[in-house]
């Protein structure tokens, strides 16, 4: 049940909506980058070990 906000709904709204989104987008790209360095760190063990 929501409370209700009066003339005050989109701002209050708007800014979970928009805290949700930047929470999202943190999220997404710390995976992406570990994901990327995941990756590279793999390829150079495997050149470190094939020399």
């Amino acid at each position: 049940m929501m409370p209700d906000l009066g003339q005050y709904a989109v701002p209050v709204l708007s800014a979970y909506a928009g805290s949700l989104l930047l929470l999202a987008v943190l999220i997404f790209g710390s995976i992406w980058k570990a994901r990327r360095v995941h990756r590279k760190l793999n390829a150079v063990e495997e050149r470190r070990g094939k020399a």
